[in-house]
């Protein structure tokens, strides 16, 4: 890992992961609770990736980011609020996309997020898009994708990275791979061990990077961004993470290898970061208590916030369309 970033910037990433993760065990309830229809994919366990990348990402500069259904932590960590999130998910108008994408079509142009998408690797090509937008005009802008582990088997994942590298657009590819392609092993469907070797048939730079700590993602991205903003194109990195979770919420996981769970649980990203930040005497444990007991509390307070918002009139869906 590359220096240790300041306190101040150690400070908000545990925050946020600690807002992610809070927010995340919410929606769980609300949508047992009929509340939130439709499906979620949580990111428990992977808040790490989230805010290492989003610490990069600098929307007012231009940059944007793509990423999957799996979203919600992403889209936080960029800067969308607790409550316009929550709100769209249970389908009021006071949501990020006026309750009409929910769950898995979350959309924030003023932090870069120009969508979470539910097709798998449908967010690629748009990303290349965005970096071609980039380097026509020049802007030192760059656009970043983030997809599973089971994208790389599909063919808009291969015709993007191509691309890309051909065009040598300031495009990263960033893969969160937490083991699963929905409920199959990533080992069966793969015939490579990692992600990352796939770069090499692509003649860019293929990294890999241990997703469960935040401070390691951060140097991984911030240095695949220095050399898309330097013109030198593309760079696919690999996050090892894990999700804590089913694939999505009637998912009870029983496919998972016994004590596969409690092995990385032992490495919570929350907990490394702030481990990390108690012994450099930067925080201590009654203040990471604080910080959670916080999060409860605006977690709540978004979600009475959402309940009392209207849902959009019928005439409604005449609106925000092309024809």
């Amino acid at each position: 890992m590359s220096e240790p970033l300041s306190a101040a910037m150690r400070q908000q990433m545990l925050q946020r992961m600690i807002e992610i993760r809070e927010i995340e065990g919410r929606i769980q309830e609300l949508f047992l609770e009929n509340v939130i229809r439709g499906t979620t994919h949580l990111c428990d366990g992977q808040e790490a990736v989230s805010v290492g990348m989003a610490a990069v990402v600098d929307a007012a500069h231009g940059d944007t980011v793509t990423c999957t259904y799996r979203g919600h932590g992403h889209a936080l960590a960029l800067g969308l609020t607790m409550r316009s999130m929550v709100a769209e998910m249970m389908g009021k108008v006071s949501g990020c996309c006026k309750g009409k994408g929910g769950s898995m079509h979350l959309t924030d142009m003023p932090n870069g997020l120009i969508g979470t998408f539910a097709v798998v690797g449908a967010g690629l090509p748009v990303t290349n898009g965005a970096a071609l937008t980039a380097q026509t005009k020049g802007t030192g802008a760059l656009a970043l994708g983030i997809f599973g582990d089971g994208t790389p088997n599909i063919g808009a994942w291969h015709e993007a990275v191509n691309l890309a590298a051909v065009w040598k657009l300031p495009s990263i590819f960033l893969c969160e791979n937490n083991l699963y392609g929905e409920y199959s092993p990533y080992a069966d469907t793969a015939p490579v061990e990692n992600v990352a070797d796939r770069a090499c048939a692509y003649g860019i730079p293929g990294v890999i990077v241990d997703g469960q700590d935040a401070e390691a993602v951060y140097a991984a991205v911030k240095t695949a961004a220095d050399r898309a903003r330097a013109g030198d194109g593309p760079t696919l990195i690999e996050a090892k993470t894990y999700r804590y979770r089913g694939h999505s919420r009637t998912d009870p996981a029983a496919y998972r290898p016994e004590g596969e769970l409690d092995a990385w649980l032992q490495r919570d990203p929350i907990n490394i970061l702030a481990a990390r930040m108690i012994a450099d005497g930067q925080i201590t444990q009654a203040a990471v208590d604080g910080l959670k007991a916080q999060a409860a509390t605006d977690a709540q307070a978004a979600i009475d916030w959402a309940l009392a918002q209207p849902h959009p009139p019928l005439d409604a869906v005449h609106e925000d369309i092309w024809v």
